[in-house]
């Protein structure tokens, strides 16, 4: 595992204990993310009368709290309900002892920082429980002063001024100082004047600025870090009623110290942050929207929103880079209210965090959001999270949030004139954090790639030991009917060697990420990514080179309208182990047993069956979907260089723990069993030139699959170490990945491209693309006329005649796609 530089050092502790996105989650019910219901805590608060720190931090407590509300409301009744009882719990068992050695018993000793952490943000979410009307903890003075002693005694112990950082800087830097500021909003009122002025400089001591990574000075802070900071540095600045700390926490989102040169409102072309395409990294390699960017997209919206209206507003031009990233980055990558696992990293492998939380922490965050921005962005929001909440009704939205996120989404829910968008359809090709999403009316796949530009994956401070594979072109298919798939302990029990959408080599591997501090693994394959041909359609490969294996593989995936098909070529390892593409792995939950057939024969429904299937050309798995296995011309007629179909049954055992052991995110040891379905290709041992191919079919029946692998209507044109291309002649699609010069499906190209081309009666559409970033011009030879060019990228240079020429400058444009449209 390659460690990055030391600003890459920290986790993003968001869940279980999270301080500043994890607020809209009840199993927190704290961080202070979320603000009321619209209208509650904006413009309206600040009057010329008011005192502005008191206004300031009167609407910190709302962001805390929600505000008011009708406790009688049954959703709001049930979020007290979830804060109350995670309160009360930790108040019952809080050590109040003179002599204590730590405020609880498993978070002893207290001086260590991943309890100290800790310690604060439970304090935090009973202050609120206390601060909220209708809680068995509502405005107790018995809580308060218990607090106040608490407090006290984390600060002669524990963290002050006269420590200096060890361990995890996390901790002392953001997890700590957040809910220590937290608490001290909301009991404001009651803290002495001295032990206030005590917190408050031991969190000047930890974070000066928004700008800086403490214990490293020449480290600038970026994306979800500094947005994080900005909010510390605000709640420091109002408890100490210091302008110049304000203005710095506001000016730290635009990164006025440096220029703007880390600026939350700026689009980035290499490093942390959004990037104009849509991709979102954090850590420097990590595709990240998921945890990090929902992070930032929520700390720096909290702070536009606390700040709004007073002589601190947040006024930069450029955020309307983050109103654009909603749609642009967030809206791609959440299906139905989840948040795709291939965005989420290392938390994945969080027991307490899973898809459906983020996915409603993200939520939040937009219509948190939404409050204060232009009308036009807040409209087409309300509809997107409207929808989201709608569809999703495994995992009710209202059932995971706290009061904040409750009054602002029954605001939009109860609002007959908010329509409810529909899922989003579309072909998203995000080649600057090596994903794609590949989007229809019933279902998604996601695509997660990697190269010598992005992680396979990130592991470190014992999270994600077994995300080996996760990078190496694992499919993610999400379905409208199955919203439970890798929510449901996938992580913890399913095969991590099996993968869907990966070739392996068998090898045993050693957990990863044990150590201290957050790393990554960067492989050495440049090509990683693809083509997407007017917002529909997209090509897409990764050149495999295994960690630790002499395993290289050349892969390609072809987006079609109701298809997916997957090509493998050049396939070799000379390792003396076995060699596996993994075609599906389906988490069939506790008792599942859907009918699987093959070439129309059903096969055995009990767990534990397992067979080879040589020469299957389609399969279906009831409420999944089809998979056909075509001919193809790379298919040798040696069967040492084919790939036999494999199907198993199997019920999986495992805990969260085996895969999380993190300071405070680590999992629980109570065994968890789920079935699962698995289709793989076996390669054999060692093999050369290996390939495959095959198509899936998301939400197809049995009998549309078995005309589909009759009818062949996408024809498998090319499938080696030259090129990997299809036609579909239906809709006038070629499409081809050239991984050298060469020909393929009428198309020439002059060196390694994705193209996808598609005639019609109006016209023809081409898209072109350099995913490894090596080439400096790419021409290709089109196998039909060109009469005119309608419209092209301004790198793009068509030369009309009976075979048309297209000359295509890709030299600087980082994989992204190059369009035209001729006749």
């Amino acid at each position: 595992m390659r460690m990055p530089h030391s600003g890459s050092t920290g986790p993003r502790r968001r869940a279980i204990l999270a301080a500043s996105a994890a607020s809209t989650l009840l199993p927190l019910a704290a961080g202070g993310t979320a603000r009321a219901a619209s209208g509650s805590g904006t413009a309206s608060d600040v009057t010329p009368e008011a005192d502005p720190y008191d206004t300031l931090l009167a609407r910190a407590a709302t962001q805390l709290t929600g505000g008011e509300f009708d406790a009688a409301d049954p959703d709001f009744a049930a979020a007290l309900k979830v804060l109350d009882t995670q309160a009360s719990g930790w108040w019952r068992d809080l050590d109040r002892s003179a002599g204590r050695a730590a405020l609880w018993s498993d978070l002893s000793p207290a001086k260590e920082p991943g309890n100290f952490g800790q310690s604060y943000t439970r304090l935090r979410t009973i202050a609120i429980a206390r601060a909220t009307p209708g809680t068995s903890l509502g405005d107790s003075t018995e809580v308060a002063d218990a607090l106040l002693e608490a407090l006290r005694f984390l600060h002669t112990d524990a963290y002050n001024t006269t420590r200096p950082e060890s361990g995890n800087w996390w901790f002392w830097e953001i997890g700590a100082p957040r809910a220590l500021m937290d608490t001290c909003v909301l009991l404001r009122e009651k803290i002495p004047a001295a032990d206030l002025t005590a917190y408050v400089s031991t969190v000047a001591k930890f974070v000066p600025n928004p700008d800086r990574r403490t214990n490293i000075p020449t480290l600038s802070e970026t994306g979800a870090n500094r947005a994080d900071k900005a909010v510390i540095v605000a709640l420091r600045g109002l408890l100490a009623r210091d302008a110049d700390t304000l203005t710095l926490a506001r000016d730290g989102l635009s990164d006025v110290r440096d220029k703007g040169k880390n600026s939350l409102f700026t689009y980035v072309t290499s490093g942390d942050g959004f990037y104009e395409d849509g991709s979102f990294v954090q850590h420097g390699s990590v595709a990240y929207t998921g945890t990090y960017g929902s992070v930032l997209l929520g700390s720096a919206g909290q702070l536009i929103s606390l700040l709004a209206d007073s002589d601190w507003a947040v006024t930069d031009p450029k955020t309307s880079v983050l109103y654009e990233a909603v749609e642009r980055t967030f809206s791609p990558v959440v299906f139905d209210g989840l948040m795709m696992d291939a965005l989420r990293g290392r938390a994945t492998s969080r027991e307490k965090a899973p898809d459906h939380k983020d996915g409603a922490a993200a939520l939040s965050h937009i219509l948190q959001l939404a409050d204060g921005a232009p009308a036009a962005y807040a409209a087409r929001w309300r509809a997107l999270a409207k929808g989201w909440i709608r569809r999703n009704k495994t995992h009710p939205y209202l059932s995971l949030v706290g009061v904040p996120a409750i009054a602002r989404a029954k605001a939009v829910v109860d609002d007959a004139a908010i329509p409810a968008a529909d899922r989003l359809t579309g072909h998203f090709a995000f080649a600057d954090m090596d994903r794609v999403v590949h989007r229809r009316p019933g279902w998604a796949l996601t695509l997660s790639l990697s190269s010598k530009r992005i992680a396979a994956y990130e592991a470190g401070n014992g999270e994600n030991l077994h995300g080996w594979y996760t990078g190496d072109g694992m499919t993610y298919l999400y379905d409208g009917d199955d919203l439970g798939q890798f929510g449901d302990g996938f992580w913890a029990t399913v095969d991590p060697y099996r993968l869907p959408g990966t070739t392996v080599d068998t090898r045993e591997r050693a957990d990863i990420g044990t150590g201290g501090g957050t790393g990554t693994y960067v492989p050495k394959n440049a090509v990683a990514g693809g083509a997407a041909l007017d917002g529909r359609y997209g090509a897409a490969a990764m050149e495999l080179l295994a960690d630790g294996s002499t395993l290289r593989a050349r892969k390609a995936w072809f987006f079609l309208d109701n298809a997916v098909v997957a090509l493998g070529a050049d396939i070799t390892a000379s390792d003396g182990r076995s060699i596996e593409t993994v075609v599906e792995n389906r988490n069939l939950h506790a008792d599942g047993a859907p009918r699987l057939t093959v070439d129309g024969r059903r096969q055995p429904s009990r767990t534990g069956w397992s067979a080879s299937l040589p020469g299957a050309r389609w399969a279906h798995l009831e409420g999944t979907g089809g998979y056909v296995f075509p001919d193809h011309p790379a298919q040798p007629s040696d069967s040492r260089g084919g790939a036999a179909l494999r199907a198993l049954r199997e019920e999986r055992t495992g805990t969260w723990r085996a895969i999380n052991t993190g300071a405070d995110t680590g999992g629980s040891t109570t065994p968890l069993t789920r079935r699962y379905l698995t289709l793989w290709l076996d390669h054999g041992v060692s093999p050369t030139a290996s390939s495959y191919a095959y198509v899936l079919l998301p939400g197809a029946s049995a009998a549309a699959t078995a005309v589909w692998s009759h009818t062949r209507p996408v024809r498998i044109v090319a499938n080696n170490a030259t090129a990997q291309a299809v036609e579909a002649r239906r809709h006038g699609l070629v499409a081809a990945h050239f991984w050298q010069p060469g020909s393929a499906a009428g198309l020439t190209a002059s060196g390694p491209c994705t193209v996808v081309v598609r005639r019609g009666a109006a016209g023809m559409s081409l898209a072109v693309a350099d995913p490894g970033r090596t080439g400096t011009t790419v021409t290709l030879e089109l196998p039909f006329p060109v009469r005119e060019v309608v419209s092209a990228d301004d790198t793009v240079t068509v030369t009309p005649g009976r075979r048309g020429v297209v000359t295509v400058r890709v030299a600087g444009s980082r994989g992204h796609t190059h369009t035209a449209r001729l006749r």
